[in-house]
């Protein structure tokens, strides 16, 4: 029987980091993946070119039942030092857009630079490679080896497994429930799984007055949630066939519960009130003109319709009330979607493996010694614009750390 330090279980970003950071501390790791490729998540991202971090990242990009959680990670191992290591590979990269930061050329850049790194920390790595089964082992203060994995390629022994399988977006390249399954099978509790970072969508009969927007965008301020758990974002918005998508709804996604409907402004800055109660006193355009100076052209003529606003009519024709309440609908627009895009469109799951049963230093679980969770498995979810993968980088190197210094104390103890 194969015996290792350390088994991690998934070959995404957090699991090829962690094998990486805990191979180069001296353990001998085992990666193990079913996939018939390698790191395919990190190849799709940012559209090909793998938004990697995000330079202004801090724990208030994330939320989780247990928003604390994530703190220690993040401070340990910054934005800073994966742009550091990306430079130290020579990876061209630029800024796209708030901090968000991408490879110049190539996904494919991040993906070699983990497997270079594994390699500098003699990582094996099986893939593909299913895991059939993990079991504690009874007699670990006899063996050491507190874990027996099943694989495809047989068994093997090890004093730790890490959890790496990240979540459930994205089926059709190989996610699974199977973190989600051992951490139940250890007792622990997990937070129920939901799409993030995902397009919303709306009943047929809500959305009919705007399918033919297909395809407008426009900045607005859009709020989702309630209680702490209330979000504000300043992003684009995108009109879709069967709802909204874009920046400005990928985030309010995170935040936003069934039943729950958004709340958006367009055109954020705009006195709206003010604004066409002065056009009202200077301007001699039609209403339908005066609006598409401020919204784009096909939006303002859908949103007059929608108020029963004739566009024709100019501005000074306009009476007070209804031009009231065309304020207040562009200044708080309230609208409840029905569901979102569901997996197969999510780029990550919110929910996971419960945090308040891991120790934030360590990643191990509080349940099963030995066992550790990384990545988005667990319940921490970041903002859109490369937050998640400083979670992964993050996550993966605090666990990696505890693995050396546990290999390190292990060591000292047989000498």
């Amino acid at each position: 029987m194969k015996r290792v330090d350390v088994v991690v279980i998934g070959a995404g970003a957090a699991g090829l980091f962690c094998a990486a950071q805990a191979g180069q501390r001296g353990a001998r790791v085992l990666l193990v993946d079913h996939a018939e490729k390698v790191a395919e998540k990190i190849r799709i991202s940012g559209g090909g070119r793998c938004n990697f971090t995000n330079r202004d990242a801090t724990p208030a990009q994330f939320h989780s039942r247990n928003p604390h959680f994530c703190r220690s990670a993040l401070a340990r191992y910054t934005a800073q030092d994966f742009i550091a290591l990306v430079q130290r590979h020579r990876i061209p990269f630029h800024e796209k857009h708030r901090g968000q930061l991408f490879c110049d050329e190539s996904s494919q850049d991040v993906i070699d630079l983990l497997l270079r790194e594994c390699d500098d920390g003699r990582v094996e790595h099986w893939q593909p490679c299913a895991v059939s089964a993990v079991r504690a082992r009874a007699d670990a203060g006899v063996t050491g080896a507190r874990f027996e994995v099943d694989t495809a390629r047989g068994p093997v022994e090890a004093r730790s497994v890490v959890v790496a399988t990240g979540g459930l977006p994205v089926p059709k390249i190989g996610a699974t429930d199977f973190g989600l399954r051992l951490a139940r099978q250890f007792g622990h509790a997990i937070v129920e799984p939901r799409p993030a970072l995902v397009p919303l969508v709306f009943d047929a009969a809500t959305w009919a007055p705007f399918v033919d927007l297909s395809g407008v965008s426009l900045e607005v301020e859009i709020s989702a949630g309630t209680g702490r758990q209330r979000a504000r974002f300043v992003e684009d918005l995108l009109f879709t066939h069967r709802g909204l998508s874009g920046p400005a709804v990928l985030q309010a996604s995170s935040y936003w519960q069934p039943g729950e409907a958004l709340q958006i402004a367009f055109a954020p800055g705009t006195d709206w009130p003010g604004t066409l109660q002065r056009a009202k006193a200077t301007s001699r355009r039609q209403l339908g003109n005066e609006l598409a100076t401020h919204l784009p052209q096909r939006l303002a003529q859908a949103w007059l319709a929608r108020g029963g606003l004739p566009e024709e009519r100019t501005m000074p024709e306009v009476a007070d009330k209804p031009l009231r309440q065309l304020a207040e609908s562009l200044s708080a627009w309230h609208v409840a979607p029905t569901g979102t895009e569901g997996w197969k469109k999510a780029e990550v799951m919110a929910g996971g493996v419960d945090t308040r049963e891991i120790d934030s230093r360590t990643m191990e679980s509080r349940r099963a010694p030995g066992l550790h969770f990384i990545g988005e498995v667990m319940d921490v979810t970041g903002w859109l614009g490369g937050y998640n993968f400083q979670w992964a980088w993050a996550s993966g190197y605090a666990c990696a750390e505890a693995l050396a210094a546990e290999r390190a104390r292990d060591a000292q103890t047989a000498a």
